[in-house]
């Protein structure tokens, strides 16, 4: 049998691929980055050809990288940055305006007034969300008013909306599709009915036509299309596997039964846990999402997101230039006992769960004279830390339990002295997996579960290994001191901006 999988894992900085085998190894890598763009303090853009040439460039790669023939591919599965909107046109598949990015705050006042005028319960109780700015309505809506002529031509059926897995998918096979948990990422999607809201659509101005069909997390959305550069030896191999990174996360964790969590540390910071078949009622500030529907059983999942977490660590490189590559964060951070006072709150783009603080901006407290760029530099790190504590707390609220342990993944869960800190802040125990690269495998399971690779989510299990269990070492006395300093640097920071 033709066993193996590609993975395309769609991010906010870059595109990659990854070819996987039927055990979960990785055959072969390919990861190519893309220009971010801040047209206005708290807007962010992508260009969606970029995205597109990024990922198919990567994809190229590595199947070439893999030395398989296509006959050995069984399917390919999408992950991707979720809630980034992308509107283009029908008969040429050019976008009208750049991608607006999930961490843009140009809605914040639309989202206000959705608020005001009493929407928020209906929106919860509908969607599993809450009015934010984060997530994709209120961009198409901003897309529809701003752009001439794209409101009446969207309501003559020319335009179509997609998030990133809908404009690859589309790029990939020509069907107009996405699965059941980016749909639920849109604040236009009822998780109850499994279908797409008429009344939040005609309360946004969105009309219905835009939207591609909502499919399940796998199954055939379609197959590679002829005339694709670069890919003319993958033509014909099915597209049948899809989901948000992060559920992709959490099923490439093997979360399979209620109450298992993870976190992972990207650009930004995402915490679920598996809630089961019942959608979960959050009351301290998160959001509820579809983790996976397969095979006609839906799975849901409690959610909180950071918006800034590894890209504070870029923030330093990048902008401020007090390092030169992302690794000596963590060898400055060591290399002082502790951050001298100093907390740093990453709120570039506003603060996510439990908060929802569209109006906060990034703020650093506690410093002295005697603080160096080894302080800033821990400071940075302990953030993160910070704001993942915030989030579990809120969900073992919601659920009156205690968490046993939290699987982690994502780029910045390499740093042994972030995943300790949080391990001693949580006082619970972190548990770091062979493979980081759990995103792209949730993806390519999902895939190989509708091509016939494996028979049952079931199999997940058996082919995560842990690396390394990261054990509580700080007294929790020290752990609940250094949290409560942290919630005074989160005040600071809170509201700052009037209007986004």
């Amino acid at each position: 049998m033709n066993g193996y999988l590609i993975a395309l894992d769609q991010g906010t900085t870059s595109s990659r691929a990854i070819v996987f085998d039927a055990a979960g190894g990785i055959v072969s890598l390919a990861q190519y980055p893309f220009e971010q763009i801040y047209p206005q303090p708290g807007w962010v853009e992508h260009d969606p050809g970029a995205i597109l040439d990024s990922q198919l460039h990567a994809l190229e790669a590595a199947f070439e990288k893999s030395g398989l023939s296509p006959t050995d591919i069984a399917g390919i599965g999408i992950t991707n940055q979720r809630e980034t909107t992308i509107v283009w046109e029908k008969a040429t598949g050019k976008p009208i305006y750049n991608a607006i990015v999930w961490q843009c705050r140009r809605t914040a006042a639309m989202a206000e007034r959705l608020v005001a005028d009493g929407m928020t319960g209906y929106i919860r109780e509908t969607t599993g969300l809450l009015p934010d700015p984060y997530f994709s309505a209120t961009k198409i809506k901003w897309i529809l008013d701003t752009v001439p002529g794209a409101r009446a031509r969207a309501e003559r059926g020319e335009l179509l909306f997609g998030t990133v897995d809908c404009w690859l998918i589309w790029n990939l096979t020509g069907q107009h599709v996405t699965d059941y948990s980016n749909a639920c990422r849109t604040m236009l999607f009822d998780i109850n009915r499994m279908a797409w809201d008429e009344t939040l659509c005609r309360r946004l101005g969105i009309p219905m036509q835009m939207l591609p069909r909502a499919a399940s997390n796998s199954e055939i959305f379609g197959h590679v299309k002829a005339g694709i550069p670069g890919l003319t030896l993958l033509e014909g191999i099915p597209v049948c596997g899809a989901a948000g990174d992060q559920q992709a996360a959490l099923l490439g964790q093997g979360c399979i039964l209620p109450g298992q969590a993870k976190n992972t540390y990207g650009t930004g910071c995402f915490t679920l846990m598996n809630a089961g078949t019942e959608v979960p009622r959050s009351k301290n500030g998160l959001v509820t999402s579809v983790a996976w529907n397969v095979r006609g059983q839906t799975t849901y999942a409690l959610e909180g997101s950071v918006f800034n977490a590894g890209s504070s660590i870029q923030w330093l490189r990048d902008e401020v230039g007090l390092i030169t590559a992302a690794h000596e964060c963590d060898i400055l951070a060591e290399s002082v006992p502790d951050t001298g006072g100093v907390y740093l709150v990453s709120a570039f783009t506003g603060l996510g769960a439990p908060w929802w603080d569209p109006y906060a901006r990034g703020a650093m407290v506690g410093i002295t004279r005697g603080t160096g760029r080894a302080h800033i530099c821990r400071a940075v790190l302990e953030g993160i830390a910070y704001q993942v504590a915030d989030l579990l707390n809120a969900m073992e609220q919601d659920v009156a339990g205690k968490l046993d342990v939290l699987r982690v993944d994502g780029g910045a869960s390499v740093s042994d002295f972030l995943m300790q800190f949080e391990a001693d802040i949580l006082q619970r125990p972190i548990d770091r997996p062979c493979t980081v690269e759990t995103t792209a495998f949730g993806a390519a399971f999902l895939a190989g579960l509708s091509a016939g690779v494996w028979s049952s989510i079931e199999d997940i299990q058996s082919l995560r290994q842990t690396e390394r269990l990261f054990q509580p070492q700080m007294p929790p006395e020290k752990a609940a001191e250094l949290l409560k300093n942290w919630h005074r640097a989160v005040e600071r920071a809170a509201k700052w901006e009037t209007e986004v």
